[in-house]
């Protein structure tokens, strides 16, 4: 049963990255990639620092695999730099990388700690 409701979850994170997609414009940069990826790394971030030890697997699973899981999109995020590498970009691809992960890490830290002030 675990395995629809990850299934299902997915298909909710999916759906919102899609919607966060359409609203964000990406004509010269993938700002909705980044801005999904770095929100995505401070709500599994909060969610597992909150949940573990709390919730059960039979809730983490499909929030954290699915809802959150869905929501992320790190294949995008390699096809978007490996376009701006092989168009002569390779400089916009590494500041993509560069930000995407120090942002990254930064927003689970974020979610991280605030997530401490609630234990």
């Amino acid at each position: 049963m675990r395995f629809l409701w990850v299934g299902l979850g997915g298909a909710c994170g999916s759906v919102a990255r899609y919607a966060v997609g359409l609203r964000i414009d990406q004509s010269h940069f993938p700002s909705a990639t980044l801005a999904i990826n770095v929100s995505e790394a401070f709500a599994l971030g909060l969610f597992l620092t909150l949940g573990l030890g709390h919730l059960s697997v039979a809730v983490m699973t499909p929030v954290a695999v699915g809802v959150i899981g869905g929501f992320t999109t790190f294949s995008t995020f390699m096809w978007e730099d490996l376009t701006f590498s092989r168009t002569g970009r390779a400089g916009v691809a590494l500041v993509y990388i560069s930000v995407s992960v120090v942002d990254g890490l930064v927003a689970a830290g974020g979610g991280y700690a605030l997530a401490r002030l609630f234990r």
